[in-house]
């Protein structure tokens, strides 16, 4: 394996699940996503990426996707249920999204997780070249900053953490705390989407571990940690491209007669996780057609939810509930050929997302919480000719952008209708004023932008950042 000067270290490789007949790998694209992310930085940085390829037992080779090197890490059928489905994604994630879900503790799953997130370590060590920048990625792998210290102290570290970090009250419950706190400040920077993740991790490496420091950076164990937030975006260009495509203009006007074309369009697309809110939203929507607010007749939901973490008993539950309850609203508000709720539990390609995109009166995007959430930042992207309603959640990352969207606390359920009911009827001057607001920042804060910023603060020089392009001139809002 060659070494790289930039590798990119997370969970899973970027990779298409179904490989093409000639082999070939094919970037793996969800809607937001680390892998979306990435994508638009990554084809134009040659770079190594380490992650897990999806399958169990050893890793076979993988070809290059692009000037991107592919170093897969193999799991064991235990390790899986250990690591990933167990600490990862049935304690950690849970806790970070202020325990919707209660999290599990499990010692045997820490014990899996540490070894895993040895196995990667190493892995980075073994590609990266002297003196080169390692990107790791996420709650997955937060003790691998430090092993990946104890093994290269030559490499530079950073960290970045795509969920939300909980506050310090939360975090305390964790029987590893002090474990995971030291591997994530092993890093030299430290990225968070909000300012408040970063407070909450100074105020917790002065308790735990007696550091000293502010929110920008912590005197530890010798060495300054930087930290701050950097939060994530989209490729705007690439949105605005996609939107453009014949397929996805046709496939939108075809959407629309489906769907009605009198009809107003409320739009969700979310992995099939508790921490979305779906149920809050569903019963919102069921409460607005039983007290005829709202009518069959005139408005329609089309809810997506992408298949996730299928194997993880929660996520199993969580998906009979919904279907149940889309069952109940479409057998009592629906009429023959005029169901109350199109409910889509399948994979969605990006151009089929971009035509639902431009399809949708009103885009609802209310987790219960959420580190940043980038089909928000989709929709704006799509919606080029400044129409379209955002209503968002207070306690997803891009509330902290999208200030001219639609704000709500999603466990408000009365809120949420009333929130909801505002977007349909608002006037077509206020819509596009708040529109053409929320696109001029996306367009100015783009996916360069963010690694720009990330990757600057984390070599100070600027050399990382340097094959990146240059985002373009925010469009002026209107008057």
């Amino acid at each position: 394996m060659r070494q790289s000067s930039l590798v990119v270290v997370a969970n899973r490789l970027p990779l298409d699940d179904n490989v093409a007949p000639d082999g070939a790998c094919e970037w793996r694209r969800s809607p937001g996503g680390l892998a979306s992310a990435l994508h638009a930085i990554l084809e134009s940085t040659p770079a190594t990426w380490v992650g897990w390829g999806g399958g169990v037992g050893p890793a076979p080779p993988l070809a290059d996707i692009g000037t991107l090197r592919l170093r897969p890490v193999p799991l064991t059928e235990d390790e899986l249920r250990g690591y990933y489905e167990g600490f990862a994604n049935s304690t950690l994630w849970p806790l970070y999204h202020d325990a919707v879900e209660q999290p599990v503790f499990d010692r045997g799953w820490w014990e899996t997780y540490r070894t895993v997130n040895r196995r990667f370590a190493e892995a980075a060590a073994e590609v990266a070249e002297p003196g080169a920048a390692v990107w790791i990625q996420d709650y997955h792998l937060q003790l691998v900053p430090q092993m990946l210290r104890e093994l290269r102290p030559d490499v530079l570290i950073g960290f970045f953490m795509h969920v939300p970090f909980p506050p310090p009250e939360l975090f305390m419950q964790l029987p590893r705390r002090l474990e995971l706190l030291r591997g994530m400040l092993g890093a030299d920077l430290v990225g968070f989407q909000r300012p408040q993740a970063a407070h909450n991790v100074a105020q917790l490496a002065g308790k735990l571990l007696g550091a000293k420091g502010a929110d920008d950076a912590i005197l530890f164990d010798g060495r300054v940690v930087r930290t701050g937030a950097f939060p994530v975006s989209i490729d705007v260009t690439e949105m605005e491209a996609l939107n453009a495509r014949p397929y996805v203009v046709n496939q939108a006007r075809q959407l629309r007669h489906d769907l009605g074309l009198h009809k107003k369009v409320l739009l969700s697309v979310d992995r099939l996780d508790y921490t979305k809110g779906i149920e809050h939203r569903l019963t919102a929507y069921s409460e607005l057609l039983r007290d005829g607010r709202v009518k069959v007749r005139d408005v329609v939901m089309v809810q997506v939810a992408v298949p996730s973490r299928e194997r993880v008993e929660s996520y199993r539950g969580l998906k009979d509930r919904i279907e149940s309850e889309v069952g109940r609203i479409n057998g009592e508000y629906g009429r023959v050929g005029q169901p109350a709720i199109h409910y889509l539990n399948q994979p969605f390609d990006r151009a089929d997302l971009a035509a639902l995109y431009q399809t949708a009166d009103v885009m609802v995007v209310t987790p219960l919480r959420d580190g940043m959430n980038l089909v928000a930042k989709e929709y704006v992207a799509a919606r080029a000719d400044d129409t379209g309603a955002l209503v968002l959640s207070e306690f997803a990352g891009a509330a902290n952008e999208l200030e001219d969207a639609f704000q709500v606390n999603p466990h408000d359920v009365d809120g949420l209708k009333e929130t909801l009911l505002r977007a349909l009827v608002a006037e077509p001057a206020d819509l596009s004023r708040r529109m053409a607001a929320m696109r001029a920042h996306i367009t100015e804060n783009d996916i360069h932008a963010w690694a720009r910023a990330y990757l600057t603060a984390l070599d100070h020089s600027g050399q990382l950042a340097r094959h990146l392009p240059r985002q373009r001139e925010a469009l002026a809002p209107r008057a």
